[in-house]
């Protein structure tokens, strides 16, 4: 499903931490086909696919996110094996103002991978993933990145890779997946995520 030459035709930026991006990696009849399949998430945070309902053309995509064609074209642009390292997948529905905010990623992460399931044109200025050069700047902008349906986005996760974005609130649909450093961070994140996922069932934790 996702369009491999697509991301293997976009640059890798060395600098000043490793990233790419590419358009185009989803068509338009798949992404409406997504859109209509796409599980039904109406609270902000983001949720393992086993606490998820969801229809055949998302798993389609989830089953092409975990085949090991991604996963060797993203060893090649990375310079870095992966294949001994354990996949997590997760999704987001729903953005809330709060989100965004300026962060690296934990040292569980190796490589980042975000895809965008919006519609094709994202209407607001807020919401648009930015790749900055410091954690304190949201405007020392490397790439922005607007979360049009089909967008991709990875980068290695390094002590610089600061990201974050302008305030949005309302539906933001993107599926992450990373590549972790070890099964015991598989266990420890996956575990974390299922237990937020049980608590906004129940109503329990409110906004995340």
């Amino acid at each position: 499903m996702i369009d491999l030459a697509a991301i293997a035709n976009a640059s890798l930026v060395p600098e000043p931490f490793p990233h790419l991006t590419a358009k185009n990696v989803l068509n338009l009849r798949q992404l409406a086909e997504i859109a209509a399949d796409f599980p039904p998430i109406t609270k902000p945070g983001i949720f393992p696919p086993s606490e998820l309902k969801f229809g055949p053309a998302f798993a389609r995509l989830l089953e092409s996110i975990e085949s090991e064609e991604l996963e060797r074209l993203i060893e090649e642009k990375f310079g870095i094996g992966l294949a001994k390292l354990p996949l997590m997948i997760t999704v987001r529905g729903f953005c809330r103002n709060a989100d965004g905010r300026i962060h690296n990623d934990s040292k569980d992460k190796v490589v980042t991978c975000l895809l965008y399931l919006n519609d094709p044109d994202w209407p607001d200025e807020g919401g648009r993933l930015r790749l900055l050069r410091s954690g304190t700047d949201l405007d020392d902008v490397i790439a922005e990145v607007p979360p049009n349906g089909g967008n991709f986005v990875a980068f290695r996760r390094t002590d610089n890779s600061w990201h974050g974005h302008a305030p949005f609130e309302g539906p933001r649909r993107y599926i992450m997946f990373n590549w972790l450093a070890s099964d015991f961070a598989l266990v420890k994140n996956v575990g974390r995520h299922k237990l937020s996922a049980a608590f906004k069932r129940l109503d329990l934790l409110g906004d995340h």
